[in-house]
């Protein structure tokens, strides 16, 4: 009974799952093509429709194949709930014979008799500066070993350098003149025109002057874009809310980083390493690498103007305030909150809590503070909440003044006071205190820590002889307490010694990184194995790359912009390894990396990964000695 319990609970989860979800159409289209480029058009839809794909016209573009269908299905179990997706897709293959402007028409499906269309689009195709097309081809991601086209003699100059104009970084900001504390968005995008096959270091701006907020973006969300008259493939590489706390001239650095781009070349007649490119005939793969640096970008940072109000404390932005006083009648002696809400949008982050005047018989505590900001591309929003708590110790009626806040708010240009209304708060007497009396020596309604004498803050001093009498043997510079003391002194000589040259390894981090890489390759060696099992060809490769790449450079102090074959075969040498172990090692990580972009590379994971680890054990035992 229990089991189809479950069952029918399992279905209707599944069935609930599916009901839940709503039916959408969407295009896949790149929006800027080079004329002549053959582009793909991809409609995908995550119900069966009926009839299939109502498609659009395509005027004024070349119609080369298409429609070409296809589905994929997903399933899913999360916190005992089952959901299954399954997509539909219609791919068309066209051409912009033209340059100008192009319209894509809507499609449509339908599913359970209802209509589901698209929205128009706009595709501009251009004729790329210099001649030739993009060669990596719409949704292609640089790296993924796409060839690339033009002419032979193009290709063989691109294997020996990689042009300023086909990789580069461009930074941009959505403003360049602001007043201090206003935030400004700064966005780092990579732009390439060849296949990257990834980045080895990355130095990131100081931001100098400003308070930084990173913001959380696609890393892997690559678009076609248009730049300087040519067409890239560009991706974020990271983006910042930067709140300047200084005004004048401000200077956002570069962002820098190294990439490795892998330049495929078919028949360059040159020497290869690689002996499944020379026994297949396939591409020789080119390994460059090239320091790329966004253009540093100057900010003109305007001063608050003078005259601030006496309540103001640096709030730049837009806000509200919400104060929630405590009840209008209380007991004496009874704890009681003032909250103050100031929400918004702006530099949250730096609001101090506004200053609350009290009557004398209150005692006000620390403030408490919670927040909830939240950071996106249009600024930092949300709200931070104060409360202070207190305690009113004399029964009466009080005045609690008003609560201002202000803060400049750059779009108007001015100071803005906020400001919530004075009231009367009643406190009658504590029962407990007036039953014991007008002598009592403790307050009531507070806890033992914050007890105090009130009266007799002097306690009554003893007069007349103390009568001291030594009672037993002092225990200092006994026996005892020098042996003590000796084994006191050697175990603080033993731990100095200890920490001495703890530390001085610990300054050595290339030492240390030594001792270590061996450790760190073999983990490497183990995630290989575990996807060599599973079959996954590329995360297999990835972590072979890691771990033979890693432990050379660990174990031979090779900064990371440094490391290439070349290096590794010099310090190798220099270390006594013979020229067959060298030359062996070398062939493992071309191989490795042809292997990522061979189709049939997953035939040889047993034997890469074998020679992988034979390897580095051979190494391990020849550089220690």
């Amino acid at each position: 009974m229990r089991r189809f319990v479950l069952l029918l609970s399992t279905l209707l989860c599944v069935v609930c799952g599916a009901l839940a979800d709503e039916v959408s159409l969407e295009v896949n289209v790149p929006r800027v093509v080079a004329v002549g480029e053959p582009f793909r058009v991809e409609f995908m839809v995550n119900a069966k429709p009926k009839g299939g794909l109502e498609a659009p016209s395509f005027e004024g573009f070349n119609l080369i194949a298409g429609p070409s269908t296809g589905s994929s299905s997903s399933m899913s179990f999360v916190n005992g709930q089952m959901t299954q997706s399954v997509t539909y897709s219609y791919t068309y293959v066209v051409v912009c014979p033209t340059e100008g402007e192009y319209t894509l028409g809507s499609a449509a499906v339908k599913v359970d008799g209802k209509e589901y269309r698209t929205r128009a689009v706009s595709i501009k195709a251009i004729v790329e500066q210099g001649g030739g097309g993009q060669s990596s081809g719409q949704g292609q991601r640089p790296g993924s070993g796409g060839q690339q086209q033009g002419g032979g003699q193009q290709q063989q100059q691109s294997v020996a350098k990689v042009a300023d104009d086909d990789l580069l970084i461009r930074a941009s900001v959505d403003r360049t003149s602001l007043y201090k504390g206003e935030p400004v968005r700064v966005v780092y995008k990579l732009y390439t025109r060849v296949g990257l096959a990834g980045v080895e270091g990355q130095k990131m701006p100081s931001f100098a002057g400003f308070w930084t907020q990173r913001l959380n973006i696609d890393a892997n969300r690559w678009v076609r874009e248009e730049l300087n008259g040519k067409i890239y493939d560009a991706c974020p590489l990271a983006e910042y809310l930067l709140f300047p706390q200084q005004s004048g001239k401000l200077t956002i650095d570069p962002l820098e980083i190294s990439a490795v781009v892998h330049l495929q070349v078919r028949g360059g007649g040159g020497f290869s390493n690689n002996p499944f490119a020379e026994f297949f005939g396939g591409p020789q793969i080119e390994e460059v690498r090239k320091a790329v640096k966004s253009k540093p970008i100057t900010l003109n940072v305007k001063p608050l103007p003078e005259g601030a109000p006496a309540s103001f404390s640096g709030a730049v932005g837009e806000y509200e305030m919400v104060v929630t006083p405590p009840a209008d009648q209380i007991v004496a002696n009874s704890a009681v909150t003032y909250t103050v809400k100031i929400s918004g949008r702006g530099n949250l982050s730096m609001i101090q809590a506004p200053q609350v005047e009290l009557p004398t018989s209150f005692e006000q505590y620390s403030v408490k503070s919670s927040e909830s900001i939240q950071a996106t591309a249009s600024g930092s929003s949300g709200y931070r909440q104060f409360e202070y708590p207190m305690i009113a110790r004399a029964d009466g009626d009080f005045l609690i003044p008003a609560l201002e806040f202000s803060y400049f708010n750059p779009k108007l240009g001015k100071y803005v006071t906020l400001s919530s209304a004075e009231y009367m708060i009643h406190v009658s007497p504590d029962d407990k205190a007036a039953a014991a009396g007008p002598n009592a020596g403790l307050v009531s309604g507070i806890s033992k820590e914050d007890i105090k004498f009130l009266g007799r803050d002097i306690r009554f001093i003893k007069l007349g002889d103390a009568n001291l009498v030594p009672k037993g043997k002092l225990f200092m510079f006994s026996g005892l307490w020098w042996l003590i003391a000796v084994v006191m002194i050697g175990l603080a000589v033993v731990v100095a010694s200890w920490l001495r040259s703890h530390l001085r390894e610990m300054r050595n981090q290339a030492t240390l990184k030594g001792k270590r890489a061996n450790k760190v390759a073999l983990q490497r060696l183990r995630a290989a194995e575990r996807y060599m099992n599973e079959q996954n060809i590329k995360g297999f490769y990835e972590e072979m790359l890691r771990a033979l790449w890693g432990y050379m450079g660990d174990k031979l102090n090779i900064p990371v912009a440094d490391l290439t074959k070349e290096s590794v075969r010099e310090r190798l040498a220099r270390k006594g390894v013979e020229q067959s172990d060298i030359e062996q090692y070398v062939a493992v990580i071309s191989d490795c990396e042809y292997a990522q972009y061979a189709p049939s590379g997953g035939g040889h994971m047993r034997d890469a990964y074998l020679v992988g680890v034979e390897i580095i054990s051979k190494l391990e035992s020849v550089i220690n000695k």
